[in-house]
């Protein structure tokens, strides 16, 4: 959806790696904005973001209007089911339908391959995945690591929205995933000590607001009664109206390899 960061272009690197062919969609999508005030707040430079795409070598960018993507009369919507209506389902109501209903459409106008998509946001990439099964799309979907920076704040198109002293609240939900990770690590498997653990890092933040911490299975999403392989540890809060997002997955083949950085541990 633009504002391009690191983040998008560790997903640009990935695809020209291994493809021919680079196509690159820029689009923010109204429909899965259950604020309006979210989607007019959101960060928009389609110059700079033009300059980036053609700096990692993407082949083409295709980059619609609203009114070419959502003409006059239309009126479908793909509702992903169960695994859209949880987490960030419930925070934002009917913000996987209009994923999933603007994904389908660009799949459908671009025709790739494969996908790249962010483990950042990993219900969505489950939501599409889901999509892309149910309705028989004939692609193929990459999950690239979540690029951080060096204090461990995954880059997010909505960080530049955060003062200063927000940002560092921000970082309690690092904190805590590092927190649950490292628990994890030592042989920790209750799903409820992990997330009290998350839980408890985030509410010490004075300037943050938790939507949630929770431990899933990492494919389906559903609640899971032992933290074992393949594990999602997610997060959602608020901070300075802003809202953020983030996970640990736990499993092998689940995302690509990362890319080489020293993050912070909480031990």
């Amino acid at each position: 959806m633009g504002a391009l960061h690191r983040g998008h272009f560790a997903l640009l690197r990935a695809a020209r790696r291994r493809e021919r062919s680079v196509v690159a969609t820029l689009f923010v999508n109204q429909t899965q904005f259950n604020d309006p005030s979210d989607y007019d707040a959101y960060p928009r430079d389609e110059a700079a973001d033009l300059a980036a795409f053609k700096a990692s070598g993407v082949d083409l960018v295709f980059a619609p209007s609203t009114d070419e993507m959502y003409p006059a009369g239309f009126g479908t919507r793909i509702d992903p089911g169960p695994i859209g209506a949880d987490l960030e389902g419930a925070r934002r109501p009917g913000h996987f339908a209009g994923v999933a209903t603007v994904v389908a459409k660009l799949f459908n106008l671009t025709r790739p391959t494969r996908a790249y998509l962010g483990q950042k946001d990993w219900q969505q990439t489950r939501v599409i995945d889901r999509m892309v099964k149910d309705l028989n799309l004939p692609v193929d979907l990459v999950i690239v690591p979540t690029v951080r920076d060096p204090d461990g704040l995954a880059l997010s198109s909505r960080n530049v929205r955060l003062t200063p002293d927000q940002r560092q609240a921000a970082l309690s939900l690092w904190r805590g995933l590092s927190l649950a990770r490292d628990a994890w690590d030592d042989d920790e498997r209750s799903p409820t000590a992990l997330a009290d653990l998350l839980k408890s890092m985030v509410q010490a933040e004075p300037l943050a607001e938790l939507g949630y911490a929770e431990v899933r299975h990492a494919l389906t999403l559903e609640p899971v009664t032992a933290a074992d392989p393949p594990l999602v540890i997610a997060v959602a809060a608020e901070i300075g109206g802003v809202g953020l997002i983030d996970n640990v997955v736990l499993g092998e083949g689940l995302v690509g390899e990362a890319e080489v950085i020293d993050l912070p541990s909480a031990k």
